[in-house]
């Protein structure tokens, strides 16, 4: 499988989750409750000392497609792929992350809020870009600017999404998904609220289905 085959399936439902995994226990029931829910992606972010050790697990699962996000030096791609990470999501724009996630052959979504940022993922070959922090830079009004003069750009807007905002992003025609981490949110990891997990992922899913359509 290619990298544009994996990216092409991180995207296919709209939703990625964003998992802020504090301990690896509770990994694999999330992994559960996103399966559940029809949605097997997670973005666990490189946040906290059980982020390798949780993509590791969810990697050994093989059904869950699971990448690594703020990931902001050369070296954290190191470590997130020896992990099991399918693909690299950095909150910025970082010319040594993108090389060395291209001499390992992992994809990778980089991390843009203007249009010098951009012009520089351009570059360097990145036509797939992260929209952050979305909301705080002017959210689905500065993404339809955007368009017009990066017309083959496509976006994964994150932060500040939400359920309530979601399918006003996924309308735009440069948006392929969205990052969330609404249905995966630490009130509910930490509750072992995974039913919740499922419930909220399975929303998110069809609202997306039923505005793409």
């Amino acid at each position: 499988m290619t990298g544009a085959d994996v990216l092409a399936g991180v995207c296919a439902r709209g939703i990625i989750p964003v998992v802020v995994l504090e301990t690896r226990e509770r990994a694999l029931p999330l992994a559960q409750a996103l399966r559940d829910g029809g949605l097997p992606i997670a973005e666990v972010t490189f946040r906290t000392p059980a982020a390798a050790d949780g993509v590791r697990l969810l990697a050994a699962e093989g059904d869950i497609v699971v990448g690594a996000g703020t990931i902001v030096r050369a070296e954290q791609v190191d470590v997130a792929v020896e992990a099991g990470a399918r693909f690299i999501v950095t909150p910025g724009l970082s010319r040594g992350v993108v090389e060395r996630c291209r001499e390992l052959s992992v994809p990778v979504i980089p991390g843009v809020a203007t249009a010098t940022e951009v012009i520089a993922a351009l570059d360097l070959g990145c036509e797939l870009l992260k929209f952050f922090p979305a909301e705080a830079c002017g959210g689905v009004a500065t993404l339809k600017a955007l368009g017009g003069p990066f017309p083959s750009v496509r976006f994964v807007p994150t932060g500040g999404i939400t359920a309530a905002n979601a399918g006003d992003y996924l309308r735009l025609r440069s948006v392929v998904a969205v990052g969330g981490s609404w249905m995966v949110a630490p009130g509910l990891i930490a509750a072992d609220d995974y039913a919740g997990v499922s419930r909220l992922a399975a929303e998110a899913v069809a609202m997306a289905a039923l505005v793409r359509a």
